[in-house]
């Protein structure tokens, strides 16, 4: 996938909606849904996969550390 177009997706579809916000209370995906690293990369893998070619894979690795990460789906 041409990778200009990988980050204008991730720029509309993820940062705009969750960067420097709270999610708990300034984002519709987390008012009722507890923001863990694994719900984050649940929500940003599905606001992404519609947007890539079904015939592409897409795996969302979430760091909260360089040791402490989460994979969705974590076999990819």
């Amino acid at each position: 996938m041409d990778m200009k177009e990988l980050s204008d997706i991730i720029k509309r579809e993820v940062l705009l909606k969750f960067d420097h916000k709270n999610l708990n209370l300034d984002t519709e995906e987390f008012k009722a849904l507890n923001p863990t690293a694994e719900n984050i990369a649940i929500v940003t893998y599905n606001l992404l996969r519609p947007h890539i070619a079904g015939s592409l894979d897409l795996q969302v690795r979430l760091y909260e550390t360089p040791r402490n990460f989460v994979d969705y789906p974590a076999n990819g």
